[in-house]
């Protein structure tokens, strides 16, 4: 059975999400991906959104110190996180789930999954596997943290995790500068830059944002 994987963190950027289905240590992270045992490229990759607030926590990661990418539970209708969804197989996404968590075989029933919305595995930092609708007669699935975004602390991302969930936004059509102004207001960024800083952490370079 084929499904939508939709991503909204470094999975955002195709030769990042690569290394989950093929294997291989990403640019910028310090740890070597199993990656699947078919390890088919996705059939087909389009832009997403989702309509869940994206926010940054945890103290440290393989990207290095400071946090990484969650959405909340609740849908907000004026909340709209960007992502990429895959289309892959049902096994190939199992698979994902259990290289974000650290597993090595995971249980992931998908109908019960469609049918309840989400279900919760054992407590990891990707352990909520969210049902978010369907396109074209594959269900589509994300996953994100078990606890509500209120309950957490928020941390700022290093910036080699920012980086590459931003090259993953440029591949599908975002600018550098509308870059800088999705991330400006999200928990665990802002107050922590101005526009200008948040640009020149992202991309290492030196701009004049008006």
């Amino acid at each position: 059975m084929d499904v939508w994987y939709v991503s909204y963190g470094s999975n955002l950027c195709k030769s990042r999400f690569s290394c989950y289905i093929k294997g291989g240590t990403p640019e910028g992270s310090d740890k070597a991906e199993r990656g699947c045992l078919n390890q088919t490229p996705p059939k087909r990759t389009e832009i997403a959104e989702l309509p869940y607030s994206l926010y940054f926590m945890r103290e440290k990661s393989k990207w290095g110190k400071g946090g990484v990418a969650f959405i909340d539970h609740e849908k907000e209708d004026q909340q709209t996180t960007i992502a990429r969804k895959y289309l892959i197989t049902d096994d190939q996404f199992r698979e994902v789930v259990e290289q974000e968590n650290n597993v090595e075989k995971l249980h992931l029933p998908l109908e019960k999954i469609i049918d309840n919305g989400y279900i919760d595995l054992t407590p990891s930092w990707y352990d909520r596997v969210l049902y978010v609708g369907e396109t074209e007669g594959a269900p589509m699935f994300t996953f994100t943290n078990s606890s509500p975004m209120g309950e957490n602390d928020f941390t700022t991302p290093p910036s080699t995790y920012l980086s590459m969930i931003s090259r993953g936004l440029k591949e599908v059509g975002l600018k550098k500068e509308e870059i800088v102004d999705y991330f400006i207001g999200k928990p665990g960024i802002e107050n922590h830059f101005t526009r200008e800083s948040l640009y020149q952490y992202i991309f290492q370079e030196q701009t004049s944002l008006v």
